[in-house]
């Protein structure tokens, strides 16, 4: 018996990036990754926005606290209907659904700053909306994205989101 080393397989940096970033082989996960990309950094853009507007209007420490309060206490509080919603109703469909409305919400957002009609009311009633939006979004979202993606790609394409989410 010799002590020759065993031929193991040699796995190149670019073979392990390529197994990391698999799930995105698939077309429509592919498709849904980049569209999740955009969107999310946009929402994460929005609501920094919506702050430095609010504080810039009001120099106010309390109604920047308000606005961000309005924006995340729905996640917290409407999160468990979205899961719900996401195990009953067909997710495609609902993610269509709170893209929509994430678009028109923004894009209302930003013609009245644009227009400088902006106040700090718009700006609450806004960021509460957007608060909905995202408790319904986010969980379907996560529940889509499986949906996606072979049994065997699955577990990559949680990681990808995730990567996406924190990431944006």
């Amino acid at each position: 018996m010799t002590n020759e080393p065993k031929d193991e397989p040699t796995v190149t940096y670019l073979q392990a990036l390529k197994e990391g970033f698999r799930a995105l082989r698939v077309r429509n996960y592919r498709l849904y990754w980049f569209g999740q990309l955009i969107s999310i950094s946009g929402t994460w853009m929005q609501t920094t926005a919506q702050a430095w507007v609010v504080y810039s209007l009001t120099d106010s420490p309390m109604a920047l606290g308000t606005v961000t309060a309005l924006q995340f206490l729905p996640i917290m509080f409407l999160s468990l209907f979205g899961g719900v919603l996401a195990d009953r109703v067909p997710k495609r469909k609902v993610v269509r659904a709170t893209q929509t409305a994430a678009l028109l919400q923004a894009t209302l957002f930003g013609a009245l700053v644009a227009l400088g009609l902006i106040q700090v009311w718009h700006i609450y009633l806004l960021a509460a909306l957007q608060g909905i939006i995202n408790a319904i979004d986010n969980p379907v979202r996560q529940a889509f994205a499986a949906e996606l993606v072979s049994r065997e790609d699955r577990a990559n394409a949680i990681a990808l989101n995730s990567m996406l989410f924190n990431g944006a």
